[in-house]
């Protein structure tokens, strides 16, 4: 026979293993601060990356004007100014992606928390099910004054 209550929480189940199973489960792997710092450092080599290519395209862009007016005096405002504005912006850029990947592991977490309640909830379904099943065996099987 079918328990219409153990079908809804295991398709309940599924269907949550289904629409946040991909965000949920690799998070549960790490601690907060692991997964944080996992994300920091990833964005600290992405913004790098995205900023030497920046500066490449600058310096490829005006060529012409910086072989033709390059004093070491401009050149080293011109590596100043790009510091500051990197400096300036990795710090920014780590603010976010810090707040970014904290919120992401806290809903991942209460995630967790539901989905781990239904199948505690299903777990007692189960149970109440073998025990059930149980008593039902000891009452049929044999009276005890016969003996059979």
């Amino acid at each position: 026979m079918l328990n219409e209550e153990k079908i809804r929480l295991m398709t309940g189940i599924a269907m949550f293993e289904k629409k946040e199973g991909k965000k949920i489960f690799p998070l549960n792997r790490y601690f907060e601060r692991d997964y944080v710092s996992r994300h920091l450092i990833g964005a600290f080599f992405g913004y790098t990356v995205c900023c030497l290519l920046g500066a490449v395209l600058w310096i490829l862009y005006h060529t012409e004007e910086l072989l033709s007016s390059i004093s070491v005096d401009m050149a080293v405002q011109l590596v100043r100014r790009f510091g500051l504005f990197y400096g300036i912006g990795l710090i920014i850029y780590l603010i976010l992606v810090a707040y970014v990947s904290r919120k992401r592991y806290a809903y991942a977490r209460g995630g967790m928390r539901v989905y781990l309640a239904k199948l505690k909830r299903l777990e007692k379904r189960y149970e109440h099910q073998n025990r059930v099943k149980e008593i039902a065996k000891e009452d049929t099987g044999h009276d005890g004054a016969s003996g059979v």
